[in-house]
């Protein structure tokens, strides 16, 4: 009886020899199959309001329904992104922490001096959410119709026409200051602290211009409170109809789209970073989130981490080079 008791637990032991490395394989030493055990903190690095945070709390709301967890979504803007995008740096990569970023993710690096984290070395690529053409609009009572008659006026006065940008260094301000220079334009810039704060002022006629994402201004253009007069890309947006694009209103050659993507503090175990971005992808092909989205100007692109690296390393180029030669600095 002794000896058979022995030769069941002989064989108890040896299974669990056997099943160890497969739960081992399974959950790897990191805990990716049991991630997530806890709400997850995402980080939209602007106000509420705007295109960052409207993007974060779709994707969020469907990550909770897929994982059956909480994912709950802070605001911390400021700086351009760069606030929020420090504090997700100095987080613990457990993956408990995620930032959705926008296209000043790439700028920062070349408009803020002593940057508090370093954009690259210090950050994990998760995922290139998508891209969007932006749309200068006016208030419903200016007189501009369409772009041609923005330059117009900017050049029959220079410095008279101003515009409102989401802040300092942003695409949209970029953007404006690079088609300043290459018809030989002044514009006054106005900077805001975010998209939200953008929209409540273009809305009420405080400023007479914005540029923001499609994303951002299309539902302020459907409300009849704003007049889209151009796009940033090369086509058409059809959200945007008669809007026509910046290349066939005086301004050859010219292109800029806005992205949004999602970074974990670097050190991030690769497997919950692969184990997000898979989930971030279930959660695009969803056709409420993908409708979303799209209807509001994205074009999803669900590029993965290394795309999304490639991709920022050229925006910080691209951009770098136009904030230096325009002497562009926070704060102007």
């Amino acid at each position: 009886m002794k000896r058979l008791h022995l030769s069941i637990a002989a064989a108890c032991a040896a299974a669990l020899l056997v099943a160890a490395p497969a739960a081992l394989a399974q959950t790897g030493s990191t805990g990716a199959a049991a991630w997530p055990a806890k709400p997850v903190r995402i980080v939209a690095v602007f106000p509420p309001g705007g295109s960052v945070d409207q993007v974060a709390r779709v994707l969020s709301a469907q990550l909770a329904q897929q994982l059956g967890q909480q994912f709950v979504v802070e605001n911390k803007g400021g700086a351009s992104g760069s606030i929020g995008t420090a504090e997700v740096a100095r987080a613990a990569p457990d993956g408990y922490t995620f930032a959705v970023v926008f296209d000043t993710h790439a700028v920062n690096p070349s408009l803020i001096p002593n940057l508090p984290f370093d954009t690259v070395k210090d950050l994990a690529p998760v995922m290139l959410i998508g891209t969007s053409a932006m749309a200068i609009v006016a208030h419903a009572s200016q007189p501009y119709k369409d772009f041609r008659d923005v330059i117009a006026a900017a050049k029959a006065k220079p410095g008279s026409v101003s515009f409102g940008s989401i802040g300092t260094g942003s695409l949209g301000h970029l953007a404006m200051a690079q088609i300043g220079n290459q018809l030989g334009i002044e514009w006054t810039h106005v900077p805001y602290r975010g998209g939200g704060p953008l929209m409540n002022d273009a809305v009420a006629g405080q400023v007479p211009l914005a540029i923001g994402t499609v994303f951002l201004v299309n539902p302020h253009v459907k409300s009849g409170k704003v007049r889209a007069l151009a796009v940033t890309s090369r086509k058409p947006d059809p959200s945007l109809p008669g809007a026509a694009p910046l290349v066939d209103q005086g301004v050859p050659g010219f292109e800029a789209l806005a992205w949004w993507g999602v970074f974990a503090p670097a050190g991030t175990p690769p497997p919950i970073v692969r184990r997000m971005h898979e989930e971030l992808a279930k959660a695009l092909k969803v056709s409420a989130v993908a409708e979303r989205l799209t209807g509001q100007g994205m074009e999803i692109v669900g590029g993965g981490p290394e795309q999304l690296d490639r991709f920022v390393r050229a925006e910080i180029d691209r951009w770098g080079k136009v904030v230096r030669d325009n002497k562009i600095k926070a704060g102007d």
